[in-house]
């Protein structure tokens, strides 16, 4: 089994913090999640996650306008550059200060950072220069000048379109005019006249006029005007800034959380602190819509190149949405859990991911899209546990509120709900393979309640654990289920047979998560001391054991007195799975590391870091003593009474509290993973930790991964291979084949995506057959996948479904005899063919009618060829557009027939 598993990407949160960002062409949307950035293509309807990662939560990011550029911040002043279009992380660092405001100028030659209450200008990075003395000279990060004048925090930056010019919007109530380099006559200015601090300042698109926004719901006009005396109408001053309007967003309790302008369209969008937001028309300040999108603040705002979608980020809820305001419909709308993640579960296809929480929700992911597909609120508590059925259209899943249910995942419904006859709250959960059996353990009590999936009614309870039931699961073949309790046993239970025994299995420590081998063959437990204990069915007899606590020890909280290594709440696995061919096994726990294992051996095969944030708690290895107190941790403090503006110093979350939640409290959420699961194929894992959905996948679309590479084997040498090869095809050579051949093992060796690609797509349709047999068989898994992931990418449907027939023809024994190695390739290409079935079946039953009433539609056909139209010829189109009369020569004087088609 392969596990070089590398983090691919990450779902069930889509906005934690920070700003949102659209690229230039308005197409793709930047979400800080965490310690990383997620980009959704709303066009293409996919999202995916940058592959570095901050050492605590992003607080602000840009792009630079060619969007070549990506400069993400953290909430230490940590920044990491990075070339957004390959993904590569490029330089590391450190402002030395927590940064308010960040923004790229118009011509992308320098960026501004707000420090504090100093406004920094830098020249964006570019690429290395060969010096005069022949070295590489490459400075990332060069400052132009630092500018002092407010006296707090800057809050906004906003540039001039010529970037000549920037605005600034700060706490001290105060706006600030500043240039980028020293002007003649000109002198730094300030905007003051608002009573609360500026939220953000804009100019206008001829940048004649500025606009500020402030907490207190206001909107001030400036204009470069001089005073002019009333009577006489002459200029009595000199030309500055002035206000020349004040309005009011009519909001009397909210405040202004964030706002956005588009100068082209004179489009101003604005958040209030209520979850309302509205759109003015400027400067005539119409109001143009004032709509609710969350029960929580809005934090942050953008707009899009073009000014028709809008971004809301909400960090309370994790909301985040998309909303085109002009056709007023939703582009993305879309939200994580509000509390952890308890349980997942893969479907047998691997195209989805369903995840419980404790909010009582249950979401339904797209695995390619990375998109939540549906949400299921039925519960009214925690959900605990989830599992497909066999075929995959049936989700099962139990709660705390006492109640299993099925959901219809064809029609998005709940059509049958289990209950027991008392009151129970339930934990674990099994469904028997062939979908007629369900049943669930409950921590209340100590019976297991087995139910009938078509009837709903109860079946039976089976009893025999002294404590409450903890884990469940059925074999392969739905003859045994196994039972882990609190009691320190396992048991084994034949539900189905005439006399419903069970046989316990005694462990040392109470056991937390067992699970299942793939052919039912062998039970895994894990307990509370960190073992890992292997069981034959057939015999009872335990076959391996494996000790993990100093595995799966690591990282230690700020309240812990004692280091890493010694944290008695991390030495245990709390979810188990196997890998899908059985030789390894997965575990997790209250820990930030993933452990895989071969189970014959009993090796830690490799251990995966959940996640190196140390805005959670759990992730450092040392502490430093510099953050202990007298009175604590520094990160336990509640610092909300230092803050400078009385709004935020306020608790709205006491009792009599209108709105919020009473009993809130400022807590460190934990890394930790909740559960794991693999995938069908084997191809990849999922892991439900406290930062969201992590995605593990074999990474199999390196840019360069070579194979048995020769110095000799370039994209040119390919290329001119490929062009040898139609030439010979041309001349009518008799080597042709053998040059296709001899081009695609070539681009195999090289192994990049867009040459193989060309390779494949230049080889005839007549030489398929050829160069499938004479292919090397080393080759064959990567030429499946690669025909796998065509029937995906491309639209040439029977040039992919040609050589899938040429391949299962003439290496059909070869894969037979292969299956175990060839099993994920040969999976991918079931599944495409099952969705090239799909697709035709659906498009021809959607154009049922229309095909019928072409076929049925008569045609005016020719005397000669009555059962056939005559086709209009390129000669008698040239002959009409001359104006020319075209006759038939056949037969002038004979006249057309109309003839249905047979």
């Amino acid at each position: 089994m392969k596990t070089d598993f590398k983090f691919s990407n990450l779902l069930g949160t889509v906005y934690r913090k920070g700003n949102l960002l659209f690229t230039p062409d308005g197409n793709c949307l930047i979400s800080p999640v965490g310690n990383k950035v997620t980009v959704f293509d709303l066009v293409n309807n996919i999202s995916y996650t940058l592959p570095f990662a901050h050492r605590t939560n992003i607080h602000r990011l840009d792009l630079t306008p060619r969007g070549n550029i990506l400069l993400s911040v953290d909430e230490h002043g940590r920044a990491i550059l990075t070339n957004f279009h390959r993904r590569v992380q490029i330089y590391n660092f450190s402002f030395k200060g927590r940064i308010s405001a960040l923004k790229f100028s118009p011509d992308g030659r320098h960026f501004a950072v707000g420090v504090g209450r100093r406004l920094q200008l830098w020249h964006t990075p570019e690429t290395p220069s060969v010096g005069t003395d022949g070295e590489i000279d490459f400075a990332p990060f060069v400052l132009h000048r630092d500018l002092a004048g407010h006296f707090d925090e800057v809050e906004h930056i906003e540039w001039s379109s010529d970037s000549r010019f920037l605005l600034t919007a700060s706490k001290d109530m105060t706006s600030r005019v500043w240039s980028l380099n020293p002007e003649d006559g000109f002198e730094p200015t300030t905007l003051s006249g608002h009573r609360q601090g500026v939220k953000a300042a804009f100019f206008s698109g001829d940048q004649e006029i500025i606009y500020t926004v402030s907490r207190d719901c206001t909107l001030l006009k400036w204009e470069y005007v001089s005073k002019k005396d009333p009577d006489t109408m002459e200029d009595v001053d000199e030309p500055r800034w002035r206000i020349v309007k004040k309005e009011f967003f009519q909001q009397p309790h909210a405040t202004v959380k964030c706002a956005a302008f588009h100068a082209p369209s004179n489009l101003l969008v604005v958040g209030f602190s209520n979850g309302l937001f509205g759109l003015y028309d400027l400067p005539e300040f119409n109001t143009i819509h004032l709509l609710s999108v969350s029960q929580s603040n809005i934090d942050v705002v953008a707009i899009n190149k073009s000014g028709e979608w809008l971004a809301f980020g909400s960090s309370k809820y994790g909301q985040l949405l998309v909303w085109e305001w002009q056709s007023e419909s939703y582009i993305l709308k879309q939200q994580g859990h509000l509390d952890s993640m308890n349980a997942l579960a893969y479907s047998p296809d691997g195209q989805r991911i369903v995840t419980a929480a404790d909010d009582g929700k249950v979401k339904v992911w797209d695995v390619k899209s990375g998109f939540c597909l549906v949400t299921f609120t039925e519960h009214s508590s925690g959900v605990t546990a989830c599992q497909f059925s066999k075929k995959g259209n049936v989700l099962f899943t139990a709660s705390l509120d006492g109640s299993v249910r099925a959901w219809d995942l064809i029609r998005y419904r709940n059509f049958r709900t289990f209950t027991a006859p008392s009151r129970l709250s339930f934990s674990s959960l099994a469904v028997d393979p062939s979908g007629e059996v369900i049943c669930a353990g409950s921590p209340d009590s100590f019976d297991i309640h087995v139910w009938s999936v078509q009837t709903g009614q109860l079946l039976d309870q089976l009893s025999g654990h002294e404590g409450p039931v903890s884990a469940l699961a059925f074999a392969a073949d739905g003859n045994h289920l196994v039972s882990g309790s609190w009691d320190r046993t396992v048991r084994v239970w034949s539900i189905f047979g005439r006399t419903q025994t069970s046989e316990p299995l005694q462990l040392t420590s109470d056991i937390l998560s067992v699970a299942f081998r793939p052919d039912g063959k062998q039970i895994a437990a894990s307990s509370l001391d960190g073992q890992l204990t292997f069981w034959s069915v057939a015999d009872a007899v335990q076959v391996a054991g494996i000790d993990g606590r100093r595995d799966v020890s690591g990282g230690r909280k700020i309240t812990d007195r004692t280091t890493a290594a010694n944290a008695a709440g991390t030495k245990s696995f709390h979810c188990i799975t196997y890998s899908a061919d059985g030789s390894c096994i997965l575990a997790a726990g209250n820990s930030k590391y993933i452990c895989l294992y071969d189970v014959q051996s009993g090796c830690l095969v490799k251990k995966y870091t959940v996640s190196v944030n140390t805005s959670l708690d759990g992730t450092l290895e040392y502490l430093n003593s510099r953050d202990m107190t007298e009175a604590g941790a520094l990160g336990l403090l509640d610092e909300t009474g230092e803050a400078s503006d009385r709004e935020e110093r306020i608790d709205r979350s006491l009792p009599g509290a209108k709105r919020g939640d009473a009993g809130s409290r400022t807590t460190r959420p934990e890394v930790r993973v909740s559960c794991v699961d693999f995938s069908s194929t084997g191809r990849s894992f999922c892991a439900a930790s406290t930062e969201g959905l992590l995605i593990y996948s074999l990474d199999t679309e390196f840019i360069f991964d070579p194979f048995d590479l020769d110095i000799d084997i370039t994209p040119a040498t390919i290329l001119a291979t490929v062009e040898g090869a139609k030439k010979a095809l041309a001349t009518g050579e008799s080597d042709n084949d053998d040059t296709f051949l001899k081009a695609l093992v070539m681009a195999f060796r090289l192994n990049e995506s867009k040459l193989i690609r060309a390779v494949h797509e230049a080889i005839p349709p007549s030489d398929i057959a050829h160069v499938v047999r004479s292919i090397p068989t080393v080759y064959l898994p990567r030429l499946l996948r690669f025909i796998a992931h065509s029937c995906d990418e491309t639209p040439h449907l029977e040039f992919n479904l040609l050589w899938i027939e040429s391949l299962l023809s003439s290496h059909g024994r070869y894969f037979k005899d292969n299956a175990g190695t060839l099993g994920p390739e040969l999976r991918a290409v079931q599944r495409a063919l099952d969705e090239i079935n799909e697709n035709l079946k659906r498009l021809s039953e959607k154009n049922f009618y229309s095909l019928n009433y072409l076929l049925a539609k008569p045609v005016l056909a020719d005397k000669k060829a009555p059962a056939f139209p005559r086709l209009v010829e390129t000669s008698d189109v040239a002959a009409i557009g001359n104006g020319e009369e075209k006759t038939n020569d056949a037969d002038d004087d004979s006249e057309g027939e109309w003839h249905g088609l047979e």
